[in-house]
């Protein structure tokens, strides 16, 4: 028998980083974020049961084997869930719409979609068609044991994962929908990517993750991280607070570069033009008065987030200023986005 699915999922932007983990992929610290939009990965997985077991990996229509070590661990970890994974001919064909592994969390995309297409197989082989709350966590969770910040890529607008306090369904197995959890000032976000570099960053997210063990200011970094958590919530659940959400949102970014550069093994992924940019926002908030602010994830990009109503006067100055910082002036024009879909 041959089965056939295909997911778009989209990356996220981490406004709580998740950085150090323990176990199977267990969160040191609760993390928010928010779903995007254009960045995404569509994903077809083909399943012949019956046949030779084989994995045949293409990425942008192209046979990517380096791709394989990744996938087989992960189905390692599921296979007792889903026998099948063990006994098929399994094709995986999927492309992203932005640069795979330059720090715009192409792995939360990738393995959200991957399970996101076990699921929907696993679901026509044993005849299953109710998707309901449950079967979300059970994606998210499944999606967690590839990549961490993929447990969160799997809900719409905002997402949180981890044992938070105070938040009596979180869980750091799987994450949780936050959309209805913020106001809608904040889930009409622009999140324009400035591409800084574009190709892969040195040092792997799983390496950094690592790097944390020893690291001799990890124990602060988590309860900065847990309170900060707290302090976001509110401040997205009241735009009048959107001072605090700015400076939350910029603090977590830097502390996340600042661990990088400060452990037994540094190491530094943002670049000169990453300062000039984070240097043109600050300027550029305070004469203008306008909410824009910038994160980064593990790498050298920058994420400028800003209420929707001002894209066009913060446009007309991102290509004015900041596209010459720009890896070949190239940008991306995400927001905050609908959560994944299934494509035909």
């Amino acid at each position: 028998m041959s089965y056939k699915a295909s997911w778009r999922s989209p990356s996220n932007i981490a406004l709580i980083k998740y950085w150090g983990k323990h176990e199977l992929q267990l969160p040191r610290n609760p993390s928010l974020s928010f779903t995007l939009s254009a960045c995404h990965t569509n994903m077809t997985m083909t399943v012949s049961t019956g046949e030779h077991p084989s994995l045949t990996i293409l990425y942008e229509g192209n046979p990517k084997p380096a791709f394989a070590t990744k996938i087989n661990a992960f189905f390692s970890r599921i296979d007792s869930y889903f026998p099948w994974l063990r006994t098929s001919s399994i094709l995986i064909d999927s492309f992203n719409t932005f640069p795979h592994g330059a720090g715009i969390a192409s792995s939360a995309s990738a393995m959200s979609a991957l399970a996101l297409c076990i699921k929907d197989i696993d679901d026509q082989i044993n005849g299953r068609t109710n998707k309901d709350a449950g079967w979300w966590s059970q994606v998210s969770e499944m999606a967690r044991l590839g990549s961490g910040s993929a447990s969160r890529s799997v809900f719409p607008k905002a997402a949180l994962w981890g044992t938070a306090t105070g938040i009596v369904a979180s869980s750091d197995h799987f994450a949780i929908p936050w959309q209805a959890e913020v106001n809608p000032f904040y889930t009409s976000f622009e999140d324009t990517i400035l591409v800084v570099k574009d190709d892969e960053k040195a040092v792997s997210s799983t390496v950094g993750h690592q790097l944390m063990e020893l690291h001799p200011y990890a124990g602060a970094r988590y309860t900065t991280a847990k309170e900060n958590l707290t302090r976001l919530v509110d401040a997205l659940r009241n735009p009048p607070l959107v001072d605090r959400f700015i400076s939350i949102c910029e603090s977590e970014a830097l502390h996340l570069h600042a661990l990088m550069m400060s452990g037994t093994n540094p190491f530094v992924l943002i670049e000169p033009a990453t300062i000039s940019i984070i240097k043109e926002v600050w300027r550029f908030r305070k004469e203008s008065a306008l909410p824009v602010c910038f994160t980064l994830d593990a790498g050298p990009n920058v994420h400028l987030l800003y209420p929707a109503a001002h894209k066009t006067e913060i446009m007309s100055w991102v290509k004015s200023h900041l596209l010459p910082y720009c890896a070949t002036e190239k940008l991306i024009e995400d927001r905050v986005g609908s959560g994944p879909e299934k494509i035909s």
